[in-house]
C-alpha cells in the first residue's frame, strides 16, 4: 500500500507569500495524518484537495504558535461542516489546556468527538496499519519528533516448514501466523520466526519538528524512507541556530547521512532567505539526496 506525503507549510516563524506555516499531511489507507498545524493550515488542506471531514489524526511537535495556531480555526470549521468522525489530537503537555481554553473562549465546542492526548517519548499509537513513536529533541521548549511507520507485516507463513516441524494444521498455525509462539505436545516451543519468511517492512517517515542538531535523531530515523528535518538557517548562522534550538542545512544533512535515510526533505526555513538554494547546496555536499520542501509538493512512497 502506498503513502502520499504533501507539504502544506514549509516556513518557520513567519509565513511568506510563497510558504505557509508548518504542516505536513500524510494520506494512507483512506486516512489523513497531519503533523503540526500552523495558522492557515485548514486552507492549505482544502487547497490540496482534501476535506476537513475525513478521518484524521493530528500530531503536534511543540507548542510554539507557528505550529499550533491553526488548530482552533480548523476545529471551528469542522464544526460548521458537520464533521462526524472523531478527531484524535496528540502533542506535548499543555496541548489540552490550549485547545479547551481557546475553544471555550470562542464558544465553538465541537459537536464531534475531540480526543486530545498529551504524550511524551516512546510508543504513541499502535494499530493494524499505523505505528507512531516519539522522542524529545533539543529545542527552546519541549519538542517531540515523530516516527510514523505505515503498513508492514510479519513474514509470509510457510506451511511446508510447519509440517516439517510437526505442527498440526489448525489453530496452532493461526497463532503462528499472528506472531505468537506455541508449545507442541512434546513440550517443544516453536517461535513464529521458525515458520515465517522475511518480514515485510512498512513505510517509515520521520518528522523532527523544531530542534538543534540532536544525535538521538540518528537512531530514531535509522533507514527511514523519508526524513523531514528542520533547517531554519544556512551555515552562516550556525551559532544562532544552536542558541535558538534550531538546525542548519548541514546539521540536517549530517543526521540524514548518519541515519542512512533514503531521502532528506528540509523545512522550516527562516523568512530572511529569499529561496532555499544555499540550503540545498550545503546539504547536498554531505547527503546528495536532499532538497528543501516547497508548499504543495507531494512525495509518493511505496512499501
Amino acid at each position: 500500500m502506498n503513502a502520499k506525503v504533501i507539504i502544506l507549510g514549509s516556513a518557520g516563524g513567519l509565513p511568506t507569500s510563497e510558504r505557509g506555516l508548518p504542516a505536513i499531511l500524510i494520506e494512507y489507507n483512506g486516512e489523513l495524518i497531519l503533523m503540526d498545524c500552523g495558522e492557515g493550515t485548514q486552507r492549505q488542506i482544502m487547497k490540496a484537495g482534501y476535506s476537513l471531514c475525513r478521518k484524521m489524526k493530528i500530531f503536534i511537535t511543540h507548542l510554539h504558535g507557528d505550529h499550533i495556531f491553526g488548530l482552533p480555526g480548523m476545529i471551528q470549521s469542522m464544526n460548521l461542516l458537520n464533521r462526524i468522525h472523531p478527531l484524535e489530537l496528540y502533542g506535548p503537555k499543555g496541548l489540552k489546556e490550549f485547545i479547551y481554553e481557546v475553544v471555550g473562549i470562542a464558544k465553538c465546542e465541537p459537536s464531534f468527538n475531540l480526543i486530545v492526548k498529551e504524550i511524551s517519548e516512546g510508543e504513541i499509537l499502535s494499530s493494524k496499519y499505523i505505528k507512531v513513536y516519539g522522542i524529545k529533541t533539543e529545542h527552546s521548549r519541549e519538542n517531540i519528533a515523530y516516527s510514523i511507520i505505515l503498513g508492514g507485516s510479519i513474514g509470509r507463513f510457510l506451511p511446508n516448514k510447519a509440517k516439517e516441524l510437526g505442527i498440526p494444521e489448525g489453530p496452532l498455525w493461526g497463532m503462528l501466523k499472528s506472531g505468537k509462539s506455541i508449545i507442541l505436545e512434546n513440550g517443544r516451543i516453536i517461535e513464529p520466526k521458525e515458520v515465517l519468511g522475511e518480514p515485510i517492512p512498512g513505510i517509515k517517515i520521520v518528522y523532527t519538528g523544531d530542534t538543534r542538531y540532536c544525535e538521538k535523531i540518528i537512531d530514531f530515523a535509522n533507514e527511514a524512507d523519508l526524513l523531514i528535518h528542520e533547517a531554519t538557517f544556512a551555515s552562516d548562522l550556525a551559532n544562532r541556530a544552536y542558541e535558538e534550538g534550531h538546525s542548519t542545512a548541514e546539521d540536517a544533512a549530517k543526521i540524514a547521512k548518519a541515519a542512512k535515510v533514503k531521502k532528506l526533505v528540509m523545512t522550516h526555513i527562516s523568512s530572511r532567505y529569499k529561496d532555499a538554494k544555499i540550503h540545498e547546496e550545503e546539504a547536498r555536499k554531505i547527503f546528495e539526496n536532499s532538497e528543501f520542501a516547497e508548499d504543495f509538493k507531494t512525495y509518493d512512497l511505496k512499501s
